[in-house]
């Protein structure tokens, strides 16, 4: 089942990106291989946009997802619970919630994570930072 979710995500987002960022009509020749698989249900990353109740992040490999905020998305920093109008371009979240036909994540949660240290920047891929 996981694997059909990815798999059917990846299809979606690469059919639909021309919709989502502007990019080539019909998506990407060829599609993804199988090892190339997208996380369907969630990213890590960085905020690059903020729309009204959209957000465009940066995640692993630098791929940009498109970010559903829907009324019930829970927004949390560190104890808090917040808005999306609380959220900042170049902040960084871990967002968790179900891919839809579009190639996008309909947001369940959102946690803002804590800037990295001073010298030192998040690599998405592995989740740690580097110097």
């Amino acid at each position: 089942m996981v694997g059909f979710q990815k798999a059917n995500f990846s299809c979606h987002w690469s059919e639909s990106y021309h919709r989502n960022f502007g990019g080539p009509r019909g998506g990407f020749p060829g599609g993804f291989s199988d090892r190339d698989f997208m996380e369907a249900n969630g990213t890590v990353g960085q905020i690059i946009k903020i729309a009204s109740s959209t957000l465009v992040i940066k995640g692993r490999g630098d791929v940009e997802k498109v970010i559903l905020v829907k009324d019930d998305t829970v927004i949390n920093k560190f104890k808090e619970t917040i808005t999306i109008n609380n959220l900042k371009v170049d902040d960084m979240v871990v967002v968790i919630g179900e891919p839809n036909n579009d190639g996008q994540i309909e947001a369940k949660l959102i946690r803002v994570m804590p800037k990295p240290p001073m010298g030192m920047r998040f690599d998405a891929a592995p989740k740690r930072f580097l110097r």
